[in-house]
């Protein structure tokens, strides 16, 4: 053991003795702080322009003044998706974007309540046939849920601050559309088909009683905000209604982007010097023959390597954790300022866990480049040949990642070395490959068996 420390005290006074190296270090961090934030001046997006929501449903409904009820058992459903939806709503307009609360039955859920695009209360896993109702008192709306209509249970009740007198209420029905995304040589194209469900309503009743006709409409978003909708429905028949609807209610995030990982674009040409610096630790050595003098004084050539790889991976993980922490500070207020700021783009602290994992990630990272770096230089001996090599490896993927089929770009992303690249990012996006810690295992795994190869050849070659 104390072998090796002197080992690692004898590398570290070689490089902090060899300026260039450590010029390079400094460089490498300087660097990656200064494209972050130049990068983030060309970046922008107008995501914050558009509402957080879709809102498009069928609804048949009523106008009711002050208090009162609706009940109907739902019947039966027959969803376009697990995500489609039947049920009771009060609306304060029959328009998009209204404030409303509903309770409604949903394959995928079962009931459940919810308000103005927030997180719903689950009621019963059970699905269709159901007994429904939704009570307005004041400002607040509660919600039941009965098997037979006699014994109800509560499903919750939330609070509908500033509600009209007249309000709308009825029956919905919706089916969120189905996307995929399609990646194909530097074109992204998302392919959306709308859905439609269809459910039956039976035992409607509004308290008080109204004998005004029921209003059928498609409460549709503005063409630019919309997802693509069928046109809904409404029939009754003795005493059974029939609502067709398409369409989703739900809060949304706009924009794909993940805003930490454009905070921290410059990184990569942090990394590029990085892999220049780790490379030429060793190549120069082999390539002048001062690695005999190394191998005189420490005859265990494997320690002897280790040694080295341990020392820039140490001056490596510096290296991104400042660079990681200066080019999100100074990258991401210019992103806010350029659109990037919430409700889609919240800021996170450098105290958030998230945050946390990405700056303390950026270090692993390139100190696992630095490893790749030098167990590649000693293992191919040309500095020339490893840097090319680290060099497509890590640059290719990236540059080209649009260009390619969406299923290739995901294997790359999840099986080569850039898999390490994902410890940064903060979102799972619909062109994400894998997750942070499991892609910067896969480029552990890499360092790990190109510094094994290395070792063994370097303990039978002639230095």
């Amino acid at each position: 053991m104390n072998s090796f420390v002197r080992l690692l005290r004898a590398e570290w006074t070689k490089f902090r003795s060899v300026r260039r190296w450590v010029i390079t270090a400094v460089a490498a961090a300087v660097v990656s702080a200064v494209a972050s934030t130049a990068f983030a001046t060309l970046s922008s997006t107008d995501a914050n322009d558009y509402p957080n929501y879709i809102d498009q449903f069928h609804f048949v409904h009523q106008s009711m003044a002050g208090d009162g009820s609706v009940v109907a058992r739902v019947a039966s459903l027959s969803a376009g998706n697990d995500g489609a939806r039947a049920g009771l709503m009060v609306k304060q307009q029959a328009v998009s974007g209204s404030p409303y609360a509903a309770v409604y039955v949903a394959p995928a859920h079962g009931v459940r309540l919810e308000s103005n695009f927030g997180a719903a209360t689950s009621g019963g896993a059970g699905g269709a046939p159901t007994w429904l109702r939704l009570t307005r008192t004041g400002s607040a709306i509660a919600a039941d849920e009965s098997a037979d209509g006699t014994v109800w249970t509560r499903v919750g009740v939330v609070p509908m601050d500033r509600l009209p007198t007249t309000v709308e209420i009825g029956l919905f029905v919706s089916s969120p559309t189905e996307s995929v995304m399609e990646q194909q040589f530097g074109s992204t194209h998302r392919e959306s088909t709308p859905t439609l469900a269809t459910a039956t309503f039976d035992h409607v009743a509004l308290t008080p009683r109204s004998t005004a006709d029921w209003r059928s409409d498609d409460i549709v978003m503005a063409p630019v905000q919309s997802e693509p909708t069928q046109p809904g429905s409404m029939t009754e028949s003795d005493g059974t209604v029939t609502v067709a609807g398409s369409g989703d209610i739900t809060y949304v995030v706009i924009g794909d982007d993940d805003v930490v990982l454009t905070a921290l674009d410059g990184l990569l040409l942090g990394l590029v010097m990085v892999v220049v610096l780790a490379v030429l630790t060793i190549s120069s050595e082999l390539r002048r023959g001062l690695i005999r003098t190394t191998f005189t004084a420490s005859p265990r050539r494997g320690r002897a390597l280790l040694a080295k790889a341990v020392v820039v991976a140490a001056v490596s993980f510096v290296v991104g954790l400042v660079g990681a922490l200066a080019s999100y500070g100074l990258a991401r207020p210019q992103l806010a300022r350029n659109g990037f700021a919430a409700p889609n783009y919240p800021v996170l602290s450098l105290t958030d866990p998230t945050m946390l994992r990405v700056v303390v990630g950026a270090g692993l990272l390139l100190a696992l480049v630095g490893v790749l770096g030098v167990a590649l230089g000693a293992l191919l001996r040309r500095g020339a040949a490893a840097i090319t090599l680290m060099l497509l490896v890590f640059l290719l993927p990236t540059v080209f990642d649009t260009a390619l089929p969406l299923d290739v770009a995901r294997w790359i992303g999840r099986s080569t070395p850039v898999a390490g690249l994902a410890i940064l990012q903060t979102r799972s996006l619909w062109n994400t490959a894998t997750t942070p810690w499991a892609g910067l295992g896969v480029l552990a795994a890499y360092a790990t068996v190109v510094l094994v190869l290395a070792v063994w050849r370097i303990r039978r070659r002639d230095a």
